[in-house]
């Protein structure tokens, strides 16, 4: 009979990989009251390194209400993050949706990455309604490595679709 007290390698990966995914997220939260407004303020800047130009990132705001939008490569190189800040809650639901698959796709390769499913711990993404000012993320898993910092993603959640942004 096994000691379900000793973790074993994967569990002690996984529990590295979400405590520092929620250390991230929580250092990564507003200090201040969050914002109602569905426009950043003139003083924050557009561009960020994930997204090409000031354009695509007012677009993200626009179409999609979030903005500070990071597509990172993350513990080792296994898992690639996607992270957004939402600014407008109502148009931000689809990305935490519970019924739409969210796939991450090497524009030049074609290939989808998923979110990955763990057992006791369930899909590696936010799915809580978001409010504004808040950050969320998911993970997608890039067990063979594929995706590199530089490489060009689409993200696709339901009928939403976000190309030409780059892993960090």
């Amino acid at each position: 009979m096994p000691n379900v007290l000793l973790p074993s390698p994967t569990r002690m990966l996984l529990a590295c990989t979400l405590v520092g995914m929620l250390t991230f997220s929580a250092a990564a939260e507003p200090m201040h009251a969050p914002e109602t407004s569905a426009v950043a303020p003139a003083a924050v800047p557009l561009r960020h390194n994930s997204v090409n130009n000031d354009r695509q990132a007012t677009l993200l705001r626009r179409l999609w209400g979030i903005d500070d939008v990071h597509v990172r490569s993350t513990a080792s190189g296994s898992l690639v993050q996607f992270s957004y800040r939402a600014v407008d809650a109502d148009k931000a639901k689809p990305l935490n949706s519970k019924d739409a698959t969210p796939y991450l796709v090497d524009e030049q390769h074609g290939l989808a990455l998923q979110v990955p499913v763990m057992e006791q711990v369930g899909q590696l993404r936010q799915v809580a309604a978001p409010q504004n000012g808040r950050q969320y993320w998911m993970a997608f898993s890039n067990k063979g490595k594929y995706l590199k910092p530089g490489n060009h993603v689409t993200l696709i959640v339901g009928t939403m679709r976000i190309s030409g942004l780059v892993v960090e």
